[in-house]
């Protein structure tokens, strides 16, 4: 086998002489010998060493072919050389050493194998030389020319190609010898020179050799290139450099300190003197570490001194000491609060226990009512009332994981999440934190932020709370964590379960009047810049904001309205009126116009077939009105209403007790064959669900085909059953203030749902008739008397 050094051309090329039919075959590994081109060649293996010997002693003939195989290895079969080759003669021989032979071979023609006659002791191939005739025209001249130009460039890029190659590739005037010299002279793959070897015809293969040497130039001028960029790059790092130096030497003698080690002596001083958890104080450290050894100007450096940022800020050892006085705690939440008895008493609790076991667990409390019941504001009186910070997050909408545990320090503009952001803004490490609106939090492919929040309202694992951001554990065990909601059906129950729920049902209309005179009226009057001396409201036009302008278990309503009277009123005094200005009920027209809402009970339930029901909402409970109607036709029943499934099934049971009952509620038997029910639920635009409705529904039923008005003070709530059996259902508390905010005076309801009244205040109770049933029969009774 046989390595050889890079091509070498000689101007002149030795005469053609006869090449015989038979050759020996020399393979070479990775070259390629073109004819009239000279190459040195170094000879190993005791079989190829014997091919040249016998070649010197013969013609000097050989055959170049070269190997196909990538791997630098010897071909070991004819299959492994290519078909095309060049016959050479041996100008030259040494033996320096027993290790190889040393030759000088010229190329002499093209040729092709035929067949291969043996393989011992070396190949011989009978071959067929391919013969070429000189080609002149305009398209060869313009082809030659343009490889000349080509190559030229070429020159002048390549570090490995000498200049004195130009000048023979000008004085040659032959097509094919032109292409050979510059095929052999570019740094190109054997398979590539192999192709320009096999070209067949002078004009294919300077189109051959044009191609490979346009590649090789972009190859060149691309390196180039990159070496200039390279170079201009590195000359503006030393530059840097040394202007660094310049200036770190001028700092230094004029007695500054550089800033940037002043600024790691300043997170080291915070960092000992913060002292932090063992694995937060190994982790700041260690980004201390990496600090000190960045330049001010590289874009991590801002990435590690905002991180030590957040960890020396943090409260980790900083707590406020709680206010553990009960009578003033209680003092404070009456202050803040009227009513609200089982909320005070839950948080007094807490404070008690608190005062005996001073490393108890907080609790997670979670405050579910309608809207404008003093959630998000009893969670400011409980903080005061222990003497905490206290921390507002609102969840509504929240629909990033992130937005809880933090992004990666990977991300640009990575923070924090916001449980850890407000723990900072507490400076505080047991402040009071308010999660508003959780049963309003989202997800979607970003993740689940109620999943995220599972770890952090649980007493059992918030002490080592993890922060993506900070990717070290921070005790939350010390805060007091408190939920809001409107309702429960939306928070998850693995959450649900870890947190003790608070009902806050809403107000009556007594209460809402104290609660107005006490605090919402000096409110208004404060925001508005009136005083007290200038605007008062009676309690009687309070009680008309209430009954005629509002509807809700809530109070927002009535402060706008009472804001509204403030803004007519500054009107008045701001335009030179200086005398007092009285409100009373007859007067509120002038500010709000006519009354929006009064009692429909008894005009309403005037006829047969109508009857009123209760029933719950996300804004407290509200009075809700079934109305029947039977016509002429085929047998049918018709829902109306916007009903959901299981309201549509409750009408059928209904209708299905009524038939199955006909004899002892005094109906003929055939009324369903030749009349077709109608049963619609006013206020069509909003979905109604649920099987409270099923009581109200039945009697409305049998009103309208017994002929007799149902007791017009009268409502009613629970689920039925074909037996006609009631069942208990659930918002007793908020159902029966709504009937009292209607003026309602007795209520039906399932027996089993008695002692849910013990949540309704007392006046409410008093002020109202409860009828307990546990069969239609007795409901049908008590709604429709016989006399």
């Amino acid at each position: 086998m046989v390595e050889a050094p890079d091509n070498q051309a000689l101007p002149k090329a030795e005469e053609s002489r006869k090449i015989p039919e038979v050759l020996p075959i020399l393979p070479v590994i990775d070259l390629t010998l073109f004819p009239r081109m000279v190459l040195p060649l170094v000879v190993h293996g005791e079989e190829s060493q014997k091919l040249v010997d016998e070649a010197m002693a013969k013609d000097r003939l050989i055959g170049i072919l070269v190997s196909k195989r990538n791997d630098l290895q010897p071909a070991e079969k004819p299959e492994e050389l290519y078909e095309v080759g060049t016959a050479a003669l041996i100008l030259k021989m040494s033996k320096p050493d027993e290790k190889g032979t040393q030759l000088l071979v010229q190329g002499i023609a093209r040729f092709r194998i035929q067949e291969y006659v043996s393989d011992k002791p070396y190949l011989h191939a009978r071959i067929e030389p391919i013969l070429e005739q000189s080609v002149k025209d305009i398209e060869v001249d313009a082809m030659m020319s343009n490889l000349v130009g080509l190559f030229h460039k070429v020159l002048k890029l390549s570090p490995y190609l000498p200049k004195e190659m130009g000048a023979l590739a000008n004085s040659l005037d032959e097509g094919g010898m032109l292409a050979d010299l510059i095929a052999s002279s570019l740094n190109i793959s054997k398979d590539e020179k192999q192709k320009a070897l096999e070209a067949q015809g002078v004009k294919e293969r300077l189109k051959e050799v044009t191609r490979l040497i346009n590649r090789e130039l972009e190859v060149l001028e691309l390196g180039q290139k990159i070496q200039s960029q390279v170079k201009q790059d590195m000359d503006q790092s030393q530059r840097e450099f040394y202007l660094r130096q310049q200036l770190k030497a001028i700092k230094e003698e004029l007695g500054e300190k550089d800033e940037s080690k002043v600024e790691v002596e300043e997170y080291r001083t915070k960092i000992a003197e913060k002292n932090l958890p063992e694995e937060a104080k190994k982790e700041a450290e260690r980004e201390l570490q990496r600090l000190e050894r960045m330049h001010p100007s590289s874009a991590e450096y801002t990435v590690a001194s905002t991180y030590l940022d957040w960890m020396t800020a943090l409260p980790w050892n900083q707590s406020t000491e709680d206010m553990l006085n009960i009578k003033n705690a209680r003092r404070v939440l009456d202050e803040d609060h009227y009513d609200l008895e089982k909320v005070k008493k839950r948080i007094i609790e807490y404070l008690a226990v608190r005062k005996l076991k001073p490393d108890s667990k907080g609790p997670i409390l979670c405050f579910v009512g309608p809207p404008g019941t003093g959630k998000t504001s009893l969670g400011r009186s409980i903080a005061r009332a222990l003497g905490r910070k206290f921390i507002r997050l609102s969840l509504g909408g929240v629909r990033d994981e992130a937005e809880v545990r933090g992004h990666r320090r990977t991300y640009v503009g990575a923070l924090p999440g916001r449980i850890i952001q407000g723990i900072r803004r507490a400076e505080s490490n047991n402040p009071v934190f308010m999660l508003d609106e959780i049963d309003k939090v989202g997800a979607d492919f970003r993740g689940d932020p109620s999943a995220a929040l599972l770890e952090v309202l649980d007493p059992e694992q918030n002490f080592s709370f993890s922060d993506h951001y900070l990717d070290v554990a921070f005790d939350l065990s010390k805060v007091m964590f408190i939920t809001t909601a409107n309702i429960l059906d939306t928070i998850p129950p693995a959450l649900r379960d870890r947190m003790e729920v608070l009902n806050l049902a809403g107000y009556t209309e007594d209460e809402k009047v104290k609660i107005a005179q006490r605090y919402l009226i000096s409110r208004q009057l404060e925001a508005h810049g009136l005083t007290p001396e200038q605007l008062t409201i009676t309690a009687g036009a309070i009680r008309r904001i209430i009954s005629g302008y509002t509807r809700e278990a809530g109070l927002r309503n009535v402060e706008r309205e009472i804001a509204a009277v403030c803004r007519g009123v500054a009107c008045v005094v701001a335009e030179g009126c200086k005398g007092p200005t009285h409100v009373k009920a007859r007067d509120l027209h002038k500010f709000l116009g006519p009354v929006r809402f009064r009692s429909e009970v008894n005009e309403r339930i005037s006829t047969p077939g109508v009857a009123a029901g209760l029933a719950w909402t996300q804004s407290g409970g509200d009075l809700l009105f079934v109305e029947a109607a039977k016509m002429k036709g085929k047998y049918g029943l018709t829902l109306t209403g916007q009903l959901g499934d299981v309201m549509k099934e409750s009408a059928r049971a209904a209708l299905s007790f009524i038939r199955s009952h006909v004899q002892e509620l005094g109906i003929p038997e055939d009324f369903y064959e030749n009349q077709e029910i109608h049963i619609h639920v006013p206020a069509g635009a909003i979905p109604k669900d649920g099987p409270s409705a099923g009581v109200t529904m039945l009697t409305a039923l049998a009103s309208l085909l017994t002929d007799k008005t149902v007791v017009r003070d009268l409502s009613m709530t629970g689920e039925i059953t074909l037996r006609g059996q009631v069942l208990p259902v659930g918002g007793i508390k908020e159902k029966v203030l709504a009937a009292h905010r209607a003026g309602i005076k007795r209520i039906i309801m399932p027996k089993w749902n008695e002692k849910d009244l013990e949540e309704v205040p007392k006046k409410v109770r008093k002020a109202m008739r409860f009828h307990f049933v546990e069969t239609m029969d007795e409901v049908l009774r008590i709604a429709l008397p016989k006399d």
